[in-house]
Order: C-alpha cells, then structure tokens, then sequence
C-alpha cells in the first residue's frame, strides 16, 4: 500500500504533467493542501518535498510553492542520465522506438572516435524517442563489441545502461560532450517530428568505463523547443 505522502505526490504531479497546474501557479498553502487531502502537515511537507527534488515545483521562503515547466526535460550536460532514467516518471507519455539494429566494422571517423581498428566490431543502434505523441529525440549509438558482446532490440528498446549496469556488471564512469547546433538533415527530417524547425541541437558524447575504456560513441540529435541542457556551476 503506498504511503499518503507517495499518493499526494501523484495527485498533484499530474495535475502538472496534465496542465490542471501551469507553469508559474502557485500551490495552495500547507494547511490548505492538509485539510484538501485530510492529511498532516508534516505529510503534505514530504509530498512538497519529493515534487521539489523531482522538478515539478520551486519552494520559494514566506511564499510557498511554485509550479515549474515541465514541457521540456532538463539533460544535465555534466552528468549521465539515461532516457529511461530521464523519462521514468512519464509512464507511457514516453516511448522508444529501434530503427536500426546491426553489428558493423567501423568506419574510419567511428574507427578514430571509438580507438578501435577496422576488424573490431561494433554495435550500431539507432532510436526515436517519442513523447506525447511527438518524436523529438534521434539517438545514435555505437558500443564496442569487446566490451558489450551481447545486445537485443528489446534490450535497446528499455534501456542499454540498465542492461550494462545491471546484468553485465559495468561501471559507466564519465563522458565527454559537444554540443552544437546543425541544419536537420534528411535523416533528422524523415525519423523526427519537425516541421517548422530549421536547427537542431546535436549532443555527441564519449562514454567511459570507470576504469577509463572508452566503450561507446553517442550521438543525440534534439528538437530544440522540448528539450534544455542544465548544468551547476561554482565559481571557484
């Protein structure tokens, strides 16, 4: 059985992800949220607390909470996230779709990318990512064969780094990323929703192991109105 907070948490989260609440609104007070919910304060505190850590409201002191924009999904450029991870609590709002799927020798460029040669195999996956109907998203990845030998469809379709995490037994360390911002091609054009939009933002990335082999080339194209790149900086 859930807990009360947990079921608050819910109500008002999709209240938000289904425009009841729009970015800028203001939430009811505590004690108007607790007589609402026939709830304590303390567990409405919780609720507020978790629908803060997840994005969907900003606590703000002497005024209480305030609804976020949740149209776009914030992709920390510093940190590694996987779809799945990003995308969890959308429920079927989010979907994949494998495009393509095949083990392939290198070309030159994913050669010196990948540090591989010629006759090292790799992995090719290419994926749409769709949300609220709208495919917004164009993954292409590339995996080393020597360090993920074995792959399905349905394992591309739920998520890669859960399979590598979870029943391989590796440890995804760190990326390097450059982000820049192309034409759409004609691949872009023919997998993505974008009519009316003349750029996309491209996110290509090195991922390492933990223990610093480089096992994966990414190359994530985005449709730029879903979607913004977040980062925490300290001035040192």
């Amino acid at each position: 059985m859930k807990n009360k907070f947990m079921k608050i948490y819910e109500n008002i989260s999709k209240q938000i992800l289904d425009g009841r609440l729009i970015a800028g609104d203001m939430l009811p007070s505590e004690n108007e949220l607790a007589e609402s919910h026939s709830a304590s304060r303390e567990t409405i505190r919780k609720a507020l607390k978790m629908l803060s850590e997840d994005g969907y409201i900003h606590k703000v002191q002497g005024k209480g909470s305030i609804v976020l924009e949740m149209k776009r999904l914030d992709f920390p450029v510093s940190g590694l996230v996987s779809f799945k991870e990003l995308t969890q609590k959308m429920g079927e709002r989010a979907k994949t779709y494998v495009e393509t799927f095949e083990k392939i020798n290198p070309s030159p460029a994913l050669q010196e990318a990948l540090k591989q040669t010629e006759d090292e195999l790799v992995w090719k996956v290419i994926r749409v990512r769709e949300i609220d109907g709208e495919r917004i998203i164009l993954d292409k990845d590339f995996l080393a064969e020597k360090y993920v030998p074995l792959l399905t469809i349905d394992i591309c379709r739920k998520s890669i780094y859960e399979y590598l995490e979870e029943d391989l037994g590796l440890s995804i360390g760190f990326a390097k990323k450059e982000i820049t911002i192309e034409e759409p091609t004609k691949e872009d054009r023919k997998l993505l929703d974008l009519e009316g939009f003349h750029s996309i933002v491209v996110v290509k990335s090195l991922v390492y192991l933990d223990n610093a082999s480089l096992f994966q080339f990414t190359e994530s194209r985005h449709r730029p109105d879903k979607f913004r790149f977040v980062d925490f900086a300290r001035r040192k």
